[in-house]
């Protein structure tokens, strides 16, 4: 290989630590910050259409080698709590966790590597007798940026954090996102990126690059200054409510301020107490933490005189205690209080089915079980998109040794469908936990006829760092996808209501054991997002796929054109 300048490796480690900015560190991401994300794939694509230190345009090996230091430096800042997640929850010793998350992101580099081989190869293309050069590579970038992270989502099965979660907040854009989804919104943020870089041609009349930045800079004010202002619709009065629980678990570093440990009998009282009689004054206007949010007092007491009379669901987190739904005392529980609230509840529970096939002899799920007013079981969803080395080990027999990282997990099985429970003429969507980070699985709610949608998670083993805001923005791309409230119970936050245009309308205070109670609305609008999935991003992905199919084609049919003869058709073609 080739030998690549030092500068272009600074580029491409500049790109990896500018990706990271736009993202949560540690708290929720300041809206300001989410700016970078518009220059942050810039410098890696300058590297990646730069020349090597024989003035050769950046090979297929070099450019991976390039992309691939990028997205390790990427995900090292960004899945950075992986280490805390294994070390303080599965109780891995710190070496062990440190490697392992090493490991991690150096797999999962090879997506930015990827990248990096699909820009080499379409500087190669040639059409109709024109080779596309560094301007043509520029235009295509954002199609295969849509296109990795496409095949990221579907190969590795980690949708987390795409490029376009970065922009929830930013209200004008997310109005394309019932059309498009995020991958959308990626592709936007790409081609900007791409854009500082472009060099244009217009009537012989060449603009220079200096006049192309000036002319972004002021777009980038303007959006700044006049865009931001723009919010969607006041929200609407709602007309049902809902009341949602949530746990604090002791975890990692989010230990200190949790609350004491309950047994089973414990957590099933003190929940139903919190369900029948909410806190007083204890919620936040907005996402907890945020410098603009106003909270309540965190630590009022329960309101013992005024019972909700009226309440259209009850929600719990994801099985705050290991609730089993096979076991008398917890499904006794559950009747009595669905009665008593006269509501319906919806409660995160490890559900079991007979399977004389394994070893065994039953099916072990991470479930999500739907009790009617009446007290009757009605119900029950099995989480379908289970967490690898965290709820199953992929490859078992091959990884075996990876069964013993984490503790009490690794053994749930797959649900086999998706199931909307129905009360009062309404039906309602739930998706547990990691299934949010794929929208084109959660859409299906919504396309099914889902009016509402509601998420039930367990936090508590992020600890206080970024990922609980991460989960929380991703969720709330996946309302404005699908322009459905989201009503989200979860351990140790962020437990709150999420209105169809992703506003977190109200939210609990995080670290406490508390209930919320929320309004929402019913919708059903089924917007061209729910009823199509990612068509744009596989429409990137085929015109990626196609400029890479003319890029081979042309490597085999014209074998005589050296890389010298390639930079020499780049030089005429800027030069034009």
């Amino acid at each position: 290989m080739r030998l690549i300048p030092v500068r272009l490796w600074l580029f491409a480690i500049l790109s990896g630590v500018l990706q990271i900015l736009p993202f949560p560190i540690a708290g929720p991401v300041p809206v300001w910050r989410t700016a970078f994300c518009w220059i942050a794939l810039t410098p890696l694509l300058f590297a990646l259409t730069g020349k090597d230190a024989k003035g050769e345009p950046v090979g297929a090996l070099q450019a991976a080698a390039l992309g691939y230091v990028s997205g390790v430096v990427w995900y090292l800042g960004n899945f950075y709590w992986i280490y805390a997640t294994l070390h303080q929850y599965g109780g891995i010793a710190k070496p062990a966790a440190v490697g392992l998350l090493i490991l991690f992101c150096l797999y999962l580099g090879l997506y930015h590597a990827l990248f990096g081989v699909l820009l080499a190869a379409f500087r190669r293309a040639n059409l109709w007798g024109k080779n596309l050069g560094v301007q043509g590579v520029l235009l295509l970038s954002p199609f295969a940026w849509v296109a990795v992270e496409l095949t990221r989502s579907r190969v590795a099965g980690l949708s987390w954090d795409l490029l376009g979660i970065t922009q929830v907040d930013n209200h004008p854009l997310m109005r394309l996102v019932p059309y498009v989804g995020a991958y959308g919104i990626s592709f936007i943020i790409a081609t900007i990126n791409a854009l500082w870089l472009l060099r244009i041609t217009l009537k012989q009349r060449r603009f220079t690059r200096p006049a192309l930045m000036g002319a972004c800079v002021l777009l980038l004010l303007l959006y700044v200054v006049f865009l931001r202002q723009i919010q969607p619709p006041a929200v609407e009065e709602t007309q049902a409510n809902a009341t949602l629980l949530q746990e604090n678990i002791k975890v990692g570093v989010a230990a200190e301020s949790a609350e004491p440990a309950l047994t089973k009998s414990e957590m099933l009282n003190a929940f139903s107490q919190l369900s029948l009689f909410p806190p007083l004054n204890n919620s936040c206007d907005g996402i907890p933490e945020m410098a603009a949010t106003k909270c309540l007092d965190p630590h009022a007491g329960l309101d013992e005189t005024q019972f909700l009379e009226s309440r259209d669901l009850i929600v719990w987190p994801e099985a705050p205690n290991g609730f089993f739904e096979s076991d008398a005392e917890f499904r006794l529980s559950m009747s009595k209080l669905a009665r008593a609230a006269n509501a319906p509840i919806i409660v995160g529970a490890i559900g079991t089915d007979r399977d004389n096939s394994v070893k065994r002899g039953y099916d072990l799920y991470n479930s999500a079980d739907f009790v009617q007013p009446d007290g009757n079981f009605a119900g029950r969803y099995d989480k379908m998109h289970l967490v690898p080395f965290g709820e199953y080990v992929p490859y078992k027999n091959l990884l075996s040794f990876a069964g013993s990282l984490v503790e009490d997990v690794g053994e749930f099985d797959p649900g086999k469908q998706r199931v909307l429970f129905a009360t009062g003429g309404h039906r309602i969507g739930t998706f547990i936990c990691y299934e949010s980070a794929f929208g084109d699985e959660v859409r299906q709610y919504a396309n099914s006829g889902a009016d509402v949608l509601v998420n039930i998670s367990d936090d508590g083993w992020y600890g206080d760092t970024s990922a609980a805001w991460e989960h929380l923005n991703i969720v709330r791309m996946r309302a404005i996808e699908n322009h459905r409230w989201v009503l989200r119970s979860t351990n140790t936050g962020v437990t709150a209501a999420i209105d169809p245009y992703g506003r977190v309308v109200r939210a609990a205070p995080r670290h406490i054991r508390t209930s919320l109670q929320v309004g929402f609305n019913y919708e059903h609008d089924i917007t061209f997002y729910a009823a199509h999935g990612d068509l744009f991003a596989y429409l990137c992905a085929l015109l990626t796929a196609a400029g890479l199919g003319v890029s081979l084609l042309r490597k085999g049919s014209l074998p005589s054109r050296s890389t010298t003869a390639l930079r020499n058709d780049e030089q005429k073609g800027a030069a034009e």
